[in-house]
Formats: structure tokens, C-alpha cells, sequence
């Protein structure tokens, strides 16, 4: 049973192999950059966590406005905030 690391360099290696005999025509390229785009494009818009750094600014902004206004949470202790987000 190969391990995920063994998996990964022989992966990577196919890839590299193949690569260079694509490199070889500029229209080959060219399909290979804009799949490889569409697949980069589909796996940000299935990780709900990754951002552009505008929304990123934008959440930080909205954040500091609640907590002037009191809203947000506060804890005493790293034990009682623990103990919060344990319980969510």
C-alpha cells in the first residue's frame, strides 16, 4: 500500500511527464491552462471558507462595527471561551 506521500510524488511526477510533452505545442498550452483554471475556479467556489481580500476587509470591517456597537462576545478566560466554542 503505497503512502499519500508516495501517492502524491508518483502523481506529480505523471504530471511533470506529461506536462513537458505539452509544453512542446503553445495550442496544447493553451487547453491545458484554461482546464487547469476551470479546476482551480471549482475548487474555490467549493471551499465556503476561501475569500477575495475585499470580503475579507469587509468581514473585519462589519466585526469592529458590532463590537462599538456591544455586540460580539467577551470571555474571562481562554477556559470559558473554550468551553463556548466546545459547545457550538
Amino acid at each position: 500500500m503505497q503512502t499519500t506521500t508516495n501517492t502524491t510524488t508518483a502523481l506529480t511526477a505523471d504530471f511533470l511527464r506529461d506536462l513537458s510533452i505539452i509544453a512542446e505545442d503553445e495550442n496544447l498550452m493553451q487547453q491545458a491552462i484554461r482546464y487547469i483554471k476551470r479546476l482551480a475556479a471549482r475548487q474555490r467556489k467549493s471551499d465556503p471558507t476561501l475569500m477575495t481580500k475585499q470580503e475579507f476587509f469587509a468581514k473585519l470591517e462589519r466585526a469592529e462595527k458590532d463590537l462599538e456597537q456591544g455586540k460580539g462576545k467577551r470571555f474571562d478566560s481562554l477556559n470559558e471561551m473554550n468551553t463556548w466554542l466546545n459547545a457550538l
